[in-house]
């Protein structure tokens, strides 16, 4: 099966050409090498999906005739996404709240003071 329909029917991308065109910006790997929309995937690949700011991790685990549910695609794929990148992309939605809006100017001496008071409640690193 294509790789494009593939993740189209396992439900990454909501049509197909959506899927072929985050195929040709480069944002789909199928074992470490870059893909095209036509490539076939069989049992067994590892593909990469850079979507949301997450990167993807999966493992073809068959292949499907057609289009899922939500709830069967995980007869066909196995998600090794780690729970850091899931983590991140929380902290990216925490970090926005708190970002100035767009055309109000350059940020005050006080603006300054609150964005460095809210990194120093921010856990280190090494702390996680």
């Amino acid at each position: 099966m294509r790789i494009d329909k593939y993740l189209w029917c396992v439900r990454y991308y909501k049509t197909r050409s959506i899927a072929t065109q985050a195929i040709q910006k480069g944002h789909v790997t199928v074992n470490g090498q870059q893909a095209k929309a036509s490539r076939d995937v069989f049992p067994g690949d590892k593909i990469t999906v850079r979507r949301d700011q997450i990167n993807y991790k999966l493992t073809i685990l068959d292949i499907p005739a057609n289009r899922l549910g939500p709830k069967l695609v995980d007869i066909y794929r196995k998600d090794e996404t780690p729970a850091e990148a899931f983590e991140h992309l929380e902290l990216l939605k925490l970090s926005k709240e708190h970002y100035r809006a767009r055309g109000t100017g350059r940020p005050t001496k006080k603006d300054r003071r609150d964005l460095d008071d809210y990194a120093d409640e921010l856990p280190d690193a090494d702390d996680i």
